[in-house]
């Protein structure tokens, strides 16, 4: 797995070491001897990973990692503490600014490699979402929210088979206010994740540690809980399992004896970037909802409906509807755009309560709107289209102390299998005008006339609906 890895050291010894054993693993490499040069260094050139030293003149790494965690730039950057301090209390400290891990001086070269491994896969995952969430907010949709820094209401499964580490670590968590539900048994563990979605899961390794290792994979391997992040809880002895571990999916880990700040602080860090990816995919979620729905009437828009009926004629029959509102132009000019806009919501909220769940109603253009009705007979379809006119003839709309009376024409086109989204359009379009120069408020289905001119690209100098 190649990635970009800036190095940050105030001691050139250590920036070529480094290098080295990272270049020798085919690894992108850039060096950096200060705390300003490394955020220059970031800002231009965006390192998939930081190893960053804590002692340094100037900017030390705390502050250095404290930027980049501020920042919504850069948040996203794993950033790993080395230095030569082995004290808990600096860990913590690390890891309260920000940082992803903290690794000692001399860096062991296995457990360097394994670490940027499984930090490299969250932030791959991480950065599609991110991409996709980006090129959302480049067409115009809602930025990327930022995640809430607490993590109170937290959702943690604590599985081990020493029950008093169970409680130990669910006593530490819930002083975060994390909400732990602690089993012993892996039966005890599938059965807990079928009735809650966890944001993060303690797994305490036993002296063999391989069937705990072996439910970390199966977690990364079920889609409900392939994001759940894992974090270890292992001997000294256990650096190999931890190691192993990592390789199989595992986030992150804490050695026993536990310490509590040091437990607190990793979990409040995996859980934020379990937040931070959930709020990527929801605000896409919800990007790709307002492309294909219409901002006024809340309706899905011309892009949907219409790539909805191509879908439909590709496996069987649909009717479809092209209804224009009468007489529209003069609402807007008599009562201003406010009040038509307020018709028109009106008029979307009666077409869609008089509509099967399964049929696609759209805003297709100004007054217009076109309903698809998949698989629908002609007598369904004809008595389907009365009803619509019936529900906005019957009731008029409440504009203040104005009763506004609306009507609509209604072409329909029952189209066959196969028949081209377009083709079926333009059919329903003629009726529609057939409808309008009828006398308005009345259906015309589509002949076969209709979709002959319109399979040849000829309306049959047919105008466009008059208002």
């Amino acid at each position: 797995m190649t990635a970009r890895v800036l190095v940050v050291d105030d001691i050139a010894a250590n920036l070529r070491l480094l290098e080295a054993k990272l270049l020798a693993e085919y690894y992108e490499v850039v060096l950096a001897a200060s705390g300003p040069e490394a955020l220059t260094v970031v800002s231009r050139w965006a390192p998939d990973v930081i190893l960053l030293d804590v002692m340094m003149p100037g900017m030390d790494g705390y502050e250095v990692c404290r930027r980049l965690k501020s920042s919504p730039a850069t948040m996203h950057i794993p950033v790993v503490m080395v230095t030569a301090l082995v004290d808990t209390a600096e860990r913590v400290r690390a890891l309260e600014a920000g940082a992803d891990d903290f690794l000692s001086k001399p860096v062991d070269d296995a457990t360097l490699f394994a670490r940027l491994r499984a930090l490299l896969r969250v932030k791959q995952v991480q950065d599609a979402w991110r991409l996709r969430a980006e090129t959302a907010r480049d067409l115009g949709f809602e930025p990327v929210a930022l995640p809430v820094p607490g993590v109170r209401g937290a959702t943690c499964l604590v599985l081990s088979a020493d029950a008093a580490e169970v409680a130990s670590v669910g006593a530490i968590l819930g002083e975060d206010g994390v909400i732990c539900t602690g089993v012993t048994t892996l039966e005890q563990a599938w059965a807990a994740m079928s009735n809650t979605s966890f944001d993060l899961a303690v797994l305490g390794l036993s002296a063999e540690g391989t069937e705990m290792l072996r439910f970390a994979s199966r977690l990364r391997a079920h889609a409900t809980t392939r994001d759940m992040p894992v974090l270890l809880a292992a001997e000294p002895s256990q650096r190999g399992l931890v190691l192993r571990g990592f390789d199989l999916g595992a986030n992150d880990h804490v050695l026993r004896p536990v310490d509590a700040n040091e437990l607190r602080a990793r979990a409040r860090n995996q859980i934020r970037r379990k937040h931070y990816q959930e709020r990527l995919r929801a605000d896409l979620d919800r990007s790709l909802e307002m492309a294909v729905t219409d901002p006024l009437t809340g309706l899905r828009n011309r892009r949907y409906v219409v790539r909805h009926l191509e879908g439909v004629l590709r496996g069987g029959p649909a009717a479809v509807l092209m209804l224009d509102v009468d007489r529209f132009k003069a609402i807007n000019d008599t009562h201003g755009h406010a009040a038509g806009d307020i018709a028109l919501r009106e008029v979307a909220e009666r077409l869609k309560s008089h509509l099967r769940a399964a049929d696609v109603v759209a805003r297709y253009g100004g007054e217009e709107f076109m309903v698809v009705l998949a698989g629908a007979p002609s007598e369904y379809a004809s008595a389907v289209a009365e009803r619509l006119l019936g529900t906005l003839a019957q009731d008029p709309i409440a504009l203040g102390s104005v009763l506004l009376r609306i009507t609509a024409s209604i072409g329909l086109a029952v189209a066959p299998q196969g028949t081209g989204a377009a083709v079926a359009t333009e059919a329903a379009d003629l009726a529609l005008y057939r409808a309008k120069a009828g006398g308005r408020n009345r259906v015309e289905v589509a002949v076969a006339e209709d979709f002959a001119a319109a399979s040849q690209g000829n309306p049959a100098g047919a105008a466009p609906a008059a208002d």
